[in-house]
């Protein structure tokens, strides 16, 4: 499995991740939104580690510039 995503593109969904987990720790959300949301944080913590994005792959869409 080659990656797929960039750097920028693996920080930004960190930062998107950090972000719901701290609007869910100060319970500003809650509810099946939060869940929802927990499991999106899920996905793009767990795509940013491994540097690959199914989603990506489906569509023929890259970030990765080395991989050109």
């Amino acid at each position: 499995m080659k990656t797929n995503m960039g750097v920028f593109d693996r920080v930004f969904r960190i930062l998107i991740a950090v972000a719901i987990l701290i609007l869910y720790f100060t319970h500003i959300i809650s509810g099946t939104v939060a869940v929802v949301l927990l499991v999106v944080t899920g996905i793009f913590i767990l795509t940013s580690f491994i540097g690959f994005c199914p989603l990506y792959r489906t569509f023929g869409l890259h970030t990765n510039k080395s991989n050109d």
